[in-house]
């Protein structure tokens, strides 16, 4: 027997009902719905990045695991979970077996569980009142991705709500409150959207003459009958009210949106910037194994982009930003790889953000790292970043003498990374850059530290050489929701694509095509302002999550008052 299978079918004695029927959802509909919400969510991501089906997944979760046991909706949210990761991290499995996919797919399909559970205990809220209902939704998935995103070893935030709306009017909030706020409003709109669903399915269920629902027991809402025994003349105003009020508020929430003011572009002084898109040899793990090549493609590109600046075809790039791993030889102590660098920065005339595997600080050690790299003198080592988040299970191996024993192929990773200390500000003259690397992108601290460091223009180097165009767009969605969130410029540099601009709204130009080799130049304009989210920085969460608790704890006292109720 399964947590589903042992679910009840009417609420407990005592609950209150003013929102629904007497019991929650029959499973044979509950669990299709439950995957549904997966697939929903799924879609509403890039590559496919239909944003209304977010909030449609959320509602679907929501209906499922009302007024459930702990374990059946804890059940229903993992089913909603393997539907909506394993699929959206189905890049992860390209080149490394299917072992570290389906084990990253299942632990983040456990933080829904743990959603669902949530939800069904907080039903008794939404049952006393159907305007809690949306808003507990958009609190519990606020706090769901708090602890997905710090757990376990620093958390993976990949697939936040905040991270589908790229096209969507509710990015504009990331100005206000960052990717939590957004994901709120994401939520709560899903929130509206199910209790909407929920009360017409109350309004249209069908009835005997005495007022008892045919399907799930006695009616709560049996329409008010005249003396004469027909129903009133404003009862079917009134029956659709409920109905009709919450999903008018949720189109205009969303549409409402559209109202928050954002940058449209930087306030501060231009500058020319071009990104190098050198590309690999061949897709997969042994990228690295071509690291030469790499380095060289990237050379090559840029020697080439030279020589149109002088040909008068191109304007002189004030910068030039190269991708993660463009030099995996680390060029500090390889003469011929510094060289390298050197001729293409004294070619183009201007500093190069190089992306390099360095070795050290320590024999044994290795750092991801973002260095600039200046015509006539070389690698500035004062404007030097190093990854502060590297990448568990990718780039350092936590446990390992535990993670040998569920892989072997932990062992593919020799040397761990270790993190750097500091935010990735780089004074690269014209422009100081916010650097962040890879998938640091998704973490809010990380984008911020560097804003609050005075960075005029954010920079992701990412190197997507071992996954696909798929992964690639999801990145690219989230620059473009820290570009709206901070107000500033930003680009995406990727060794492979999709590399391309971003405007302080979140408008992408010159996106680059994937597995191509492309120089894209484009003039930005810096800005050096703090948006209302950047000041406010994490306590927007805090809020939200800490909300998220008091719900649970008010959930916590109705049930208790429920079960000393006589009767």
């Amino acid at each position: 027997m399964t947590m589903l299978d042992r679910d009840e079918t009417h609420a407990p004695t005592g609950l209150p009902q003013p929102v629904g029927p007497g019991g929650p959802l029959p499973l044979r509909v509950a669990a299709p719905l439950a995957v549904a919400a997966g697939l929903a969510l799924l879609v509403a991501f890039p590559p496919y990045g239909v944003w209304p089906l977010a909030p449609v997944g959320v509602a679907l979760l929501a209906a499922a695991a009302h007024r459930r046991r702990l374990r059946a909706g804890a059940g229903l949210g993992f089913l909603t979970g393997v539907a909506f990761f394993a699929p959206l991290l189905a890049w992860t499995n390209l080149h490394t077996g299917y072992l570290p996919w389906v084990l990253l797919s299942l632990l983040q399909a456990g933080y829904l569980a743990l959603l669902g559970a949530a939800t069904a205990w907080a039903s008794p809220l939404a049952d006393r009142n159907r305007w809690a209902w949306p808003a507990v939704t958009g609190l519990l998935w606020v706090g769901q991705e708090a602890l997905r995103d710090r757990t376990p070893f620093g958390g993976f935030p990949w697939g936040r709500l905040a991270f589908s709306q790229d096209e969507s009017p509710l990015l504009r909030l990331a100005a206000l409150g960052g990717a939590p706020l957004v994901t709120f409003a994401v939520a709560l709109v899903g929130g509206l959207l199910v209790t909407a669903a929920w009360r017409g399915w109350v309004t249209l269920r069908p009835t005997n003459p005495t007022g008892t629902d045919t399907t799930t027991g006695p009616a709560t809402t049996a329409p008010p009958a005249d003396p004469a025994g027909g129903a009133t003349a404003t009862a079917p105003a009134r029956r659709w009210t409920p109905v009709l009020a919450p999903a008018v508020v949720a189109v205009a929430l969303t549409a409402g949106a559209l109202l928050v003011p954002v940058a449209t572009a930087g306030s501060g002084a231009d500058v020319t910037v071009a990104i190098v898109q050198g590309n690999v040899p061949r897709l997969g793990l042994d990228f690295n194994a071509q690291r030469q090549a790499v380095l060289n493609n990237h050379v090559d590109a840029t020697i080439e982009l030279a020589a149109r600046v002088t040909a008068g075809q191109q304007k002189r790039p004030d910068l030039v930003v190269w991708p993660e791993n463009s030099s995996d030889i680390d060029p500090l102590r390889n003469p011929t790889a510094g060289a390298r660098i050197s001729q293409a920065a004294d070619a183009i005339g201007a500093p190069i953000l190089v992306g390099a595997v360095l070795l050290g600080p320590d024999a044994g050690q290795v750092r991801n790292a973002g260095i600039l790299w200046r015509p006539g003198t070389g690698a500035d080592l004062d404007q030097l970043y190093t990854k502060r988040h590297p990448v568990p299970f990718a780039e350092y191996v936590p446990l390992r003498d535990v993670a040998r024993m569920v892989s072997k192929q932990v062992d593919l990773i020799r040397t761990d990374f270790v993190p750097g200390s500091t935010p990735g500000v780089v004074r690269a003259g014209p422009a100081v850059l916010g650097d962040v690397i890879c998938f640091e992108v998704a973490y809010d601290e990380v984008v911020r530290d560097t804003v609050t460091g005075g960075a005029q223009l954010l920079v992701v180097q990412t190197n997507n050489a071992t996954f696909n165009v798929a992964e690639a767009r999801q990145q690219l969605s989230m620059v473009r929701l820290r570009a709206v969130e901070h107000g500033r410029p930003a680009l995406m540099a990727s060794t492979v694509g999709v590399s391309g601009f971003v405007a302080p709204d979140g408008r992408v130009s010159d996106a680059t095509g994937f597995n191509t080799r492309e120089v894209v130049v484009r003039q930005m304009r810096l800005d050096d302002g703090r948006t209302l989210a950047t000041r406010l920085g994490w306590w927007p969460e805090v809020a939200l999550a800490a909300l998220a608790a008091a719900a649970l704890v008010g959930a916590a006292v109705l049930r208790r008052r429920q079960r000393v109720m006589p009767g």
